[in-house]
């Protein structure tokens, strides 16, 4: 088991809007301090300080979130072996890629041999290019053997140093879109103070750095920056290229880096598509966003190969389906309240249908099966009907794949951050339905809702597509905690967007018949300052003391285990064992994998289940045909796996095998009617004995308090 021991002694300025904010904001505006009588200097001095404020907050994060993971591992002091443990589960796995690049004679075999690895899956050559997100490893590699930086630094932190640096632009993006929303660069440096004190409900980078969300969500945020940005109205025709530019690159790069952008992608296509829908947004604006998601995704999918799974993603079916749909569709938005009501619902009938139906033909014809796991545990998640199935299971009992704890909204309200984000989000929401049935109605009913104000009915297009951005991540992290770096993140830009903004404090003032402008620019810098203020106070003494907090890494057992391996067995070994430790096998020996955490593949889950026998209630000869099937010459058997307790019964890992080999589970409690008594003990337990029936296949050759390894004889 991994463990962290104790160390043994050694004024605010304003950005102005566009040209085209209301008469009344840009009388505020003119209201600044006296000396500022030009106001383009005006402009271009408060440009400066921001954006010297946003790069200084993005670099102080990365530099905090370094130095507490310099401070948690003592990473600069432990050996090599230690470091490469501290990468754990699937991190291990890409770092090991990054690590193989580096190792390779030339750059070009390095590249052939990630194309053609017979390595990572024992007796089978897969392209690793196409399977894994791992150009972001490639890259980083070409770039360390380039560049003369070898005598200057060393492998392992060229590469968390380039994941830190991604913290500080993704910092930095928050900011901006903060800013560009709310027209004041405060809300920004707002938004980056409640990422830095809601970081345990923000990110985990510091402690899982080579994961793939932490190189792909910066550039999710740097596109959500330029699309807030390109909703703007009367963007200049550069800055509007400009801008297309800069979320296709993003939109790519976010795609590149994770296997999961598919899914992210949806969502925001959902954004689109309700807010294009209620005619919320412009519809050319939306087509070009459409078009560069179904780009982006396609030339991620040549870099890799043709993956089926990409070609095979919702997303490009929605996305073709709704382009399609608003063909057809033309007179969408046309007609009275009851009449654009009804072709709104035939239209998402319509889309809907469509995009089951292009799905469908897509997978039949690549006969694609790498995603149905994730439709199997999404249809067990919210409840249409129990499964035995042992990949939807396992995802399922996994505490990141669950609900969102209800502790995360007690972290977030002592920041101040979750009771802002509801003020805010009320507001808008308020607002978004009024200005939805003002679109839907006819021209009657538009001007009695006129009369209600101009600002219930007037919601620029960068907040909607945010609002409805925060309400669908909220939802996708409420229903899967692991998502909620997603919702959290953005949660901070909307909270403090919203205190920030003169249209948010005008409406509402105006409905509480308190309006006066003096009172509007009160409000929208005050409340912010005091907030930072209790922020300082509160937080900046804890961290400090956690920045003092010197620890330690400590993992004896996989340490001696990892050494062993390395002196004691052939460099062609093929290793058996969890997902989890292979990935660290790998990376630490360079041995060869029967399976590993990356389960995005059919075949390499009905492996995984097979290797994973060796905990359930199999013979002998049963788990070791199986294994040697894969050519395993080793298996490594974990007694943290074999007698598990960290989740409860049903949710163990022996129990998914049992349930879905058909045996009862262990231990008291009930089974289903149709489970039988298993005819064979526990493997992982009665191998352990010696007994010979065991011992004639299997020879223990290692053993320490945590790992047990035994060699797997040929000749039976």
């Amino acid at each position: 088991m991994i463990s962290i021991r104790q160390r043994k002694g050694i004024q605010t300025t304003e950005v102005s809007e566009d040209y085209t904010a209301q008469e009344e904001n840009v009388k505020l505006e003119d209201k600044l301090p006296s000396s500022c009588t030009n106001r383009r200097l005006w402009k271009i001095l408060s440009f400066t300080v921001g954006g010297t404020v946003a790069l200084c907050i993005g670099l102080l994060t990365s530099v905090y979130l370094a130095t507490l993971h310099e401070n948690d591992l003592w990473f600069s002091n432990i050996k090599e072996v230690e470091r490469e443990i501290s990468f754990r589960t699937e991190c291990g796995l890409y770092y090991s890629y990054y690590k193989q690049m580096l190792q390779a004679p030339t750059l070009m075999q390095g590249f052939r041999g990630l194309i053609y690895d017979n390595k990572t899956e024992s007796m089978r050559t897969i392209n690793l290019l196409q399977r894994m997100n791992i150009y972001q490893e490639v890259f980083l590699s070409i770039l360390y053997r380039v560049l003369p930086i070898q005598k200057y630094i060393e492998p392992v932190y060229f590469y968390i140093y380039t994941l830190f640096g991604l913290q500080a632009i993704y910092v930095t993006a928050l900011y901006i879109t903060s800013w560009l929303l709310s027209g004041t660069w405060l809300s920004g440096l707002l938004a980056a103070f409640w990422y830095v004190t809601n970081r345990i409900d923000t990110t985990r980078v510091e402690f899982t750095i080579p994961l793939r969300e932490n190189w792909a969500l910066p550039f999710f945020a740097i596109q959500i920056a330029a699309i807030t940005y390109f909703l703007r109205p009367n963007l200049q025709p550069l800055s509007q290229r400009l801008t297309l530019l800069a979320i296709f690159i993003s939109t790519f790069l976010f795609s590149l880096t994770w296997q999961f952008n598919q899914f992210m992608m949806l969502m925001q296509a959902l954004v689109l598509f309700i807010l294009d829908s209620l005619d919320m947004l412009p519809a050319m604006k939306v087509t070009w966003l459409y078009g560069i998601q179904l780009t982006g995704l396609l030339l991620v999918c040549m870099l890799q190969f043709f993956n089926s799974m990409i070609l095979g993603s919702l997303l490009i079916s929605f996305n073709l389906s709704v382009l399609i749909a608003r063909k057809l569709q033309k007179n969408l938005k046309t007609g009275n309240f009851l009449n654009r009501l009804g072709k709104l619902l035939l239209h998402l009938f319509v889309v809907l249908c469509l995009t089951l139906f292009l799905n469908s033909i897509i997978k039949k014809i690549l006969n694609l099966k790498s995603d149905e796991h994730i439709f199997k545990f999404l249809k067990a998640k919210f409840g249409f009907g129990a499964t035995r199935d042992f990949d939807a299971n396992l995802y399922l009992c996994e505490e990141a794949f669950g609900l969102l704890p209800f502790n995360t909204f007690e972290r977030l309200s002592d920041t101040l951050l979750f009771y802002a984000y509801i003020f805010v989000l009320s507001i808008t929401v308020i607002a978004a339905l009024a200005v939805a049935f003002r679109n839907l109605s006819d021209s009657a009913n538009q001007q009695s809702m006129c009369k209600m104000g101009k600002y219930t009915i007037g919601l620029k297009p960068d907040t909607a597509y945010n609002l409805i951005h925060t309400i669908l991540f909220g939802f996708l992290a409420l229903s899967t905690m692991r998502m909620k770096y997603l919702w959290t993140s953005h949660m901070c830009v909307f909270a403090s967007f919203g205190l920030c903004s003169p249209e948010i404090w005008e409406l509402l003032l105006k409905l509480i018949h308190l309006y006066n402008p003096k009172r509007i620019c009160i409000m929208r810098y005050s409340i912010p300052i005091l907030i930072l203020l209790y922020l300082c106070y509160k937080f900046w003494p804890g961290m400090m003391d956690e920045l003092s907090e010197l620890r330690e890494f400590y993992d004896p057992d996989t340490v001696e285990l990892m050494n062993w391996i390395n002196a004691n067995t052939p460099g062609k070994a093929v290793f058996a064992g969890s997902m989890q430790l292979l990935a660290g096998v790998k990376l630490c020996t360079g041995r060869t994998l029967t399976n590993h955490p990356h389960y995005e593949d059919n075949s390499l889950r009905e492996r995984t289940k097979a290797v994973y026998q060796i905990y359930a209630k199999r013979a002998p000869e049963e788990v070791h045909a199986l294994l040697r099937s894969f050519g395993t010459d080793y298996v490594i058997l974990e007694d943290s796996i074999c007698y598990e307790r960290r989740h409860r019964r049903g949710c163990r890992l022996r129990d998914l095998l049992d349930v879905a080999n058909g045996h009862m589970m262990d231990g008291p409690g009930e089974n289903d009617p149709d489970l039988k008594l298993a005819g064979h003990p526990r493997f992982c337990e009665e191998i352990k004995k010696n007994l010979p029936s065991y011992t004639a296949y299997f020879t223990r050759v290692f053993q320490n308090k945590t790992f047990h390894v035994y060699k797997l004889s040929r000749n039976k």
